[in-house]
């Protein structure tokens, strides 16, 4: 398994931008393609975007598109997620995960982070 860690949460107005790091250990972190989800209060967690093991392949949800840009390191064992033009809504935190699969789905993720809140101030 592999140990995840987040950084890089805070406040932040509207309109702002904000980057947040995933730190990897244990396991290979390039043998794993890794995820980004967020959950606001009350809600269920929510797809944001993953990339593909080398870097080379991203999706993101219609929701964050055009507006956030995941990118790893490997070399660092790093993940990020640059998040551009922020919106009230994108207020949640943000967890980052990895897993075997290219997928969007939470389930298809073996490790997770314990998460960093953004929030997005009105």
């Amino acid at each position: 398994q592999v140990q995840l860690v987040e950084s890089g949460g805070g406040l932040v107005q509207v309109g702002g931008s904000l980057r947040l790091s995933c730190a990897a250990s244990g396991r290979t972190f390039s043998s794993d393609h890794m995820g980004w989800f967020r959950q606001a209060p009350g809600k269920e967690r929510e797809y944001v975007g993953h990339i593909s093991r080398s870097g080379s392949r991203t999706y993101y949800a219609d929701s964050v598109k055009g507006r956030f840009t995941i990118s790893r390191d490997n070399a660092k064992n790093l993940v990020y997620l640059q998040m551009n033009s922020l919106k009230s809504e994108d207020t949640a935190v943000y967890y980052c995960a990895a897993g075997p699969l290219l997928s969007p789905v939470a389930t298809a993720y073996r490790d997770w982070g314990q998460g960093t809140q953004v929030t997005v101030s009105s």
